[in-house]
């Protein structure tokens, strides 16, 4: 027997998407089901099952992580909630040196949300996904009454495969280490910011978010032994920095000459009177790799499309203080502090 395609009617969200029935399986089936479209989606069961034998022929252990999306607004130059969603998990899995495979993504949409809308950000998960070679297999919808959310929220859980013989910890640093980051930073914290229109500045600022899987098992073929990875969203590379610094009970000194910042983004912060290290990211990592390895994983990087604008931009140094600073361009030192409070609200 033919299996029968619901498609669903309302131009808006409404509390029947969100309540179980009729509505909510039109909802489901069409927006997400049938842009998804995998075999393990379309089950429709209450959880994903996979063979575990196929899991381990990449290694023995699982990475596992999570992730909830509130960005304000939903789209913005160069994404929306949903790539973001996606990349930001992956990152999550990937800088652990993880193969990610399999997303699940759970949505809270405010009863109103124009579906248009909706389609739109499921399809660029879709498209995000299918780039970084991940699988949405599983996930939940709720709705809650006008008012009481912000359009759409997304949550993203994803697991992934260790590679045997990887083992990359905020805990590895070790002197002499250099760090490295992949481009420039900041794009994403200015670009929401802009978009957001209080600033009013005729400038193009569009958000770095790309997955950074490919990128990262490109830098293990050089170096197995990268010491450590974390991707800078939230808090910027200074907050990676600074848990760097503590896990592995070392210091840091960053050049500030050599930090790769966009011109844009620097006048953007002195408006501000910001740090751009401070500033979110959803394409950009920072790592610890050992000084014998640093150039050799620096051409690497910038051999690949997400690591072109790759710099070293300092090294672990010996020290009694676990602490970041940074050389500034006219020969004096600043600390490098983690970051007080919330710099910029709702960023991811």
């Amino acid at each position: 027997m033919t299996k029968t395609t619901r498609t669903l009617r309302a131009k808006t969200i409404t509390m029947a998407h969100g309540a179980g029935g009729k509505a909510m399986r039109d909802l489901i089936e069409d927006v997400f089901v049938g842009t998804f479209a995998n075999k393990d989606l379309e089950q429709l069961e209450d959880q994903a099952r996979f063979d575990l034998a196929d899991l381990l022929q990449s290694g023995a252990k699982l990475a596992f992580t999570t992730d909830s999306y509130v960005v304000d607004p939903v789209e913005f130059p160069g994404g929306d909630i949903g790539t973001l969603a996606v990349n930001g998990t992956v990152n999550d899995i990937a800088v652990s040196g993880a193969i990610p495979r399999y997303l699940s993504c759970a949505m809270i949409l405010e009863e109103g949300l124009d579906v248009a809308l909706l389609r739109r950000i499921v399809s660029s998960m879709k498209a995000a996904a299918d780039k970084a070679g991940v699988t949405i297999v599983t996930g939940d919808t709720k709705v809650v009454p006008k008012g009481k959310g912000d359009k759409i929220f997304i949550n993203t859980s994803g697991i992934g495969i260790i590679p045997d013989g990887v083992d990359i910890s905020a805990a590895n640093c070790r002197t002499g280490d250099k760090i490295i980051v992949n481009g420039l930073i900041g794009d994403h914290g200015a670009a929401i910011l802009n978009a957001r229109g209080d600033l009013a500045l005729d400038v193009e600022l569009q958000t770095d978010c790309q997955a950074l899987n490919d990128l990262m098992q490109t830098m293990l073929s050089v170096c197995p032994n990268i010491h450590a990875v974390r991707d800078a969203s939230r808090g910027g590379v200074a907050t990676v920095l600074c848990e760097f610094a503590e896990s592995s009970n070392v210091s840091i000194r960053l050049q500030e000459e050599h930090i790769p910042v966009r011109d844009t983004v620097r006048g953007v912060c002195e408006i501000l009177g910001l740090d751009a290290l401070y500033f979110a990211n959803e394409g950009k990592l920072v790592a610890s790799v050992p000084a014998d390895s640093a150039e050799v994983v620096l051409d690497a990087m910038r051999a690949h499309p997400a690591g072109q604008d790759s710099a070293i931009i300092g090294e672990v140094i010996e020290s009694n203080y676990n602490r970041v600073l940074v050389k500034t361009q006219f020969g004096g030192e600043r600390i490098l502090d983690m970051l007080v409070g919330e710099q910029l609200p709702r960023i991811c």
